[in-house]
């Protein structure tokens, strides 16, 4: 009798907890099928917009990305494309610096995006730039990518992400990851857009106000920049849009390995977060700062491959013991399924069936290990590309 009041309460308290981040994703991805794309007029103004590249150890793809990006359809005179080179080879720098860009060259101790941006910005005048966006170093975007955002910043934006999609699919880990990314932009994004709601950040494809950027840059200190401006942002009531047709190709990760380290450093960065803001939920509710609270609440929800994972294996585990308790198990795993099904757009999903599912007991593993490796992950993780 112990035995099944014991069973009975852990049951119900884990199923409570995965169903809670299950039933937040199911929300907002079905209301992502009601998202518009905004389009904002054409500006005849050309405000002046400062592209960062923080660059660590990406000798293999940063020279693809820049010369890609100066074919901009964009007044030269009104950007300037920055590269923050940080321990990169010398022959990679020599061909950056005879390009027309500003190249700048730091070798930190420990190297951060933080820190190269923040390196950046003590190099340009306050008043130079109207707009800053940052890319990746192997992000590659449209000719009309600084066309876009000068639309939007001149309709009265102040923070803006850009739709990014990969670029490789060369191995089941790579499709995962951006089958990862696609849900994350139907839910993250564009549902949160069709309530209303400020999008999340992803990294890159981010544009801000130069001004607001200068005075709150100093502010990052973190592997999770992003999380760290979405904070700053939000805590302020300043809305991030999202541009779904705007797309900044970005390389996904091709190993396994490669791609826990990634996570690895994620996690770390989200639950940090959750509990340095989970203090100012009262003040989001005093103040009605719905966006601020609905951030925090995202970042206290359990990573998707782990709920998949969970959920199959409760599953498994609870029919051996009760049948009946494992009915609510597989109920939450086909919603799980459909909700997977409803926000993957159709030729990925059949590039994941195709090379990706395989992957998915290997990965769960890994992402359970690594809530026991997050103090790992605070500090700076570089991901390789291609075969590095």
């Amino acid at each position: 009798m112990t035995f099944y009041i014991f069973f009975s309460v852990l049951d119900w308290v884990i199923f409570t907890t995965v169903a809670l981040s299950v039933l937040y994703l199911l929300v907002f991805g079905i209301a992502s099928k009601f998202f518009r794309n905004r389009e904002y007029p054409v500006s005849e103004e050309f405000k002046r917009i400062l592209v960062l590249f923080p660059a660590y150890r990406e000798d293999k793809v940063i020279r693809t990305s820049v010369q890609s990006f100066l074919l901009q359809d964009y007044p030269k005179d009104r950007y300037e494309v920055v590269v923050i080179s940080d321990h990169m080879q010398e022959e990679t720098n020599e061909m950056l610096r005879q390009l027309p860009i500003t190249f700048l060259e730091v070798t930190f101790e420990q190297s951060s995006k933080a820190k190269a941006l923040n390196f950046a910005l003590e190099n340009q005048e306050i008043n130079s730039f109207d707009i800053v966006t940052i890319l990746d170093a192997d992000n590659v975007v449209d000719p009309f990518y600084l066309k876009a955002i000068n639309n939007a910043f001149a309709s009265g934006v102040k923070a803006l992400q850009a739709h990014r999609i990969a670029k490789n699919f060369q191995t089941g880990v790579a499709v995962f990851d951006a089958v990862s990314e696609e849900v994350n932009h139907s839910i993250f994004r564009k549902g949160h857009c069709a309530f209303g709601l400020s999008t999340a950040l992803v990294g890159s494809g981010m544009a801000f106000d130069f001004k607001w950027f200068k005075e709150n840059v100093v502010h990052l200190k973190t592997a999770g920049e992003d999380k760290e401006l979405e904070t700053l942002l939000l805590k302020q009531s300043i809305k991030i849009e999202y541009m779904d047709k705007v797309y900044v190709r970005d390389e996904k990760t091709s190993k396994d390995q490669v791609y826990s380290i990634q996570r690895q450093r994620w996690l770390s960065a989200q639950y940090s977060m959750m509990i340095s803001n989970l203090r100012n939920v009262p003040m989001c509710l005093r103040t009605g700062n719905i966006n601020y609270l609905d951030k925090i609440i995202q970042w206290m929800l359990l990573p998707r491959v782990v709920m998949f994972g969970l959920t199959g294996l409760m599953a498994v585990l609870v029919l051996i013991i009760s049948w009946t308790y494992a009915i609510k198990w597989f109920v939450l795993l086909s919603l799980l399924i459909g909700l997977f099904v409803l926000v993957t757009p159709g030729g990925l999903l059949k590039e994941f069936f195709r090379k990706s599912w395989k992957t998915v007991p290997t990965l769960f593993v890994m992402m359970i290990l690594n809530f026991f490796k997050m103090k790992k992950g605070k500090k700076f993780i570089h991901t390789p590309h291609g075969q590095e």
